[in-house]
């Protein structure tokens, strides 16, 4: 068994030549800047190469990892990250994020589930944070679909297109997660996670 190996994904470290693949991304639109952070200025390849390379060659801290999202071909898809990551009290957040191109195919899904049960099975960590722009409706759907509860709005602290939007607040405990995806040691446990 691979704890970073899905039905159709596989997490795996930056590589400094995942460089070229994120600077085209971000080149071809804007729209997913938006989504997960703000539209940054227009940037270099060689910026995108420096970024990479600080991601392939940096350690963790504090359990905060940046996985590239491969599919089964190998084709990097998107990325998902941990952070503000709190052992004491048994805390973390993440972002995912797939390019426009791969997405429906639930590579996503795949990805938040590995990186879950990590933390709550590896690691002990205890609760699971998503934070999302209101106007985000895809995310909104796609986290309670995967079984993650809106604790929380955070009212104008998001600003966008000349405007402030909400942010929302969507939580998962482990005891949740092992309610709507029970333990398993097989090799199939994402298999039947997502046939649910």
């Amino acid at each position: 068994m691979n704890l970073w190996r899905g039905v159709n994904v596989r997490l795996r470290g930056i590589e400094p030549e995942d460089a070229e693949t994120f600077y085209a991304w971000d080149s071809a639109e804007t729209e997913t800047a938006r989504m997960v952070e703000w539209v940054w200025p227009a940037g270099s390849l060689a910026q995108a190469r420096q970024w990479a390379e600080r991601r392939a060659t940096g350690e963790s801290r504090n359990d905060e990892f940046f996985f590239a999202i491969e599919n089964a071909e190998g084709r990097l898809v998107g990325v998902i990250n941990t952070h503000s990551c709190d052992r004491r009290v048994g805390s973390f957040k993440y972002g995912v994020s797939v390019a426009p191109a791969f997405r429906g195919r639930g590579y996503a899904t795949e990805a938040v589930l590995l990186v879950l049960r990590y933390f709550f099975d590896e690691l002990r960590y205890q609760k699971a944070t998503a934070e999302v722009y209101a106007y985000n409706e895809r995310s909104a759907r796609f986290h309670e679909r995967l079984g993650f509860v809106q604790e929380g709005r955070i009212r104008r602290v998001v600003f966008s297109q000349g405007r402030h939007f909400d942010l929302l607040v969507f939580g998962m405990t482990v005891e949740e997660f092992h309610a709507r995806y029970p333990r398993s040691t097989e090799e199939d446990w994402l298999q039947r996670c997502l046939a649910r």
